[in-house]
């Protein structure tokens, strides 16, 4: 298994406006965004990801991003929505088809499967808007706009740090994984044993890797005791508000309002 470690960096290095913009005000659109799409009802009607999709496409051409790459990224919504798959069978509606399993017998709805849509596509839309907003924004300039925002400064901390170490222990995994297919290898080129052999490997690799993060975060968080440090990152960057960012937050402001009201007048009931 490779790890690479540029996959974990979200940030796409772009010479755009939406690069420019201050990340606060980046933050309170993606967040507005993201509570505007989840408010809507599940069962309306389903013009309405076009138009948060539409959203999306302009703001991934307005930051100069590679669609495919962002597209490709946000597939990871998918698994965890199928959590919801079960609403296919437990929504009382019109009968689709029944699948019998043993005893068991499971009927599905079209309200059931139209409910479950709308999950799936507002979890794909939302990733793909919090995408942008990493893909465009540096990891300390959205510490900043959080802690400028009023997120609470040991919650701030606790980011940085987590994003901070994440490569450290993903290198760790890689010496140890490295480590591993050099002790297990065999003539043949066929390295590890059984399905229990590598069961008990992973699961002792996962308990040094515990163990020797655990004392790491010892030793660092005594070695800053010693230097001062408060439960508080600071940082010398500043974030100034240009005519560009309220301009560009008062215009989304506008076109989610406008969403809303559309859907309003032409649902109405829906909010």
């Amino acid at each position: 298994m490779t790890i690479n470690m540029f996959e974990l960096e979200p940030y796409i290095s772009r010479s755009s406006p939406v690069h420019r913009l201050d990340a606060r005000v980046k933050l309170a659109v993606v967040v507005l965004y993201i509570v505007v799409l989840t408010s809507l009802p599940l069962d309306v009607h389903f013009s309405w990801p076009l138009a948060f999709w539409g959203l999306i496409l302009l703001a991934i051409w307005a930051a100069r991003l590679p669609l495919g790459a962002m597209l490709s990224r946000s597939t990871v919504a998918l698994p965890f929505a199928l959590a919801a798959l079960a609403l296919v069978f437990t929504t009382p509606g019109q009968p689709l088809f029944s699948v019998a399993w043993g005893s068991l017998h499971l009927t599905a709805t079209a309200e059931g499967l139209v409910r479950f849509l709308s999950i799936l596509l507002k979890s794909w839309l939302g990733l793909q808007a919090a995408l942008i907003l990493s893909a465009t924004t540096p990891f300390t300039q959205l510490l900043c706009g959080l802690r400028s925002l009023g997120l609470p400064p040991l919650l701030v901390s606790m980011l940085g740090f987590m994003y901070r170490y994440l490569f450290v222990l993903v290198d760790e995994v890689r010496r140890m994984m490295a480590a591993r297919d050099a002790r297990s290898a065999r003539p043949d080129r066929q390295a590890g044993g059984t399905l229990a052999w590598r069961a008990k490997v992973t699961g002792q690799m996962a308990g040094t890797l515990f163990l020797r993060s655990y004392e790491r975060s010892e030793r660092i968080y005594l070695a800053m005791r010693a230097r001062g440090f408060d439960g508080e990152i600071r940082s010398a960057q500043q974030l100034r508000l240009q005519g560009q960012d309220a301009l560009v937050a008062g215009t989304s402001l506008l076109i989610l309002a406008v969403v809303v009201l559309s859907y309003s007048v032409l649902s109405p009931g829906v909010f």
